[in-house]
């Protein structure tokens, strides 16, 4: 429920989660006599009702306007900022036979820069970095030097992609991505 401390997510949940607590109050107090006598009994089944729909409502509809992480996802027509930044290998090089059973990869950002928490103010020059080996996600790095395990990874050739994202993990537009490939040769296998 919190995610982001003071985001609008969080404000969000709070206030439903204490409207809730209020409003229930208010209607289980009159159920067992304690207060509220005008109120008619209906009524009271009534708050109680809706305090409980409140409260849940707290953990729910915040996730459903901002998303698991309580960052505002955007929508699929969201316009994306549109970034001038490249990014690049400078290891692996191409084709490089890669021995052992870590890779070390250093990438290069030219205008663009690292920024380390997530935000829903969008730049097109601050993100960070999403590396891919074979088309799965292997880190969501904040620096330009990273090691992968390459224990498990089969002999052969592989793809490792770059890609410089938005601070919200959304792409810019055009994409900012680069590729290299490497072999592993049949000894790094386990």
């Amino acid at each position: 429920m919190l995610a982001h401390a003071g985001g609008a997510d969080e404000s969000l949940s709070v206030f439903l989660l204490f409207a809730g607590l209020w409003v229930g109050w208010a209607g289980w107090s009159r159920l067992k006599n304690k207060g509220f006598p005008r109120l008619p009994i209906r009524a009271a089944y009534a708050l109680l009702a809706v305090g409980v729909v409140l409260a849940i409502s707290a953990a729910v509809i915040p996730r459903r306007i901002f998303g698991p992480t309580g960052v505002r996802l955007p929508s699929p027509a969201a316009v994306r900022p549109v970034s001038t930044a490249t990014i690049g290998f400078a290891q692996p090089t191409p084709d490089e036979v890669v021995t052992g059973n870590t890779l070390e990869v250093v990438m290069t950002l030219n205008g663009g820069t690292i920024v380390d928490a997530s935000t829903t103010k969008l730049t097109p020059t601050t993100g960070h970095i999403h590396l891919s080996l074979d088309g799965t996600l292997m880190s969501m790095t904040y620096g330009l030097v990273q090691q992968i395990s390459l224990q498990g990874v089969s002999p052969g050739r592989h793809l490792l992609q770059a890609e410089f994202v938005a601070a919200d993990h959304g792409p810019f537009s055009p994409r900012v991505v680069a590729d290299v490939s490497f072999t592993t040769p049949a000894s790094v296998s386990p």
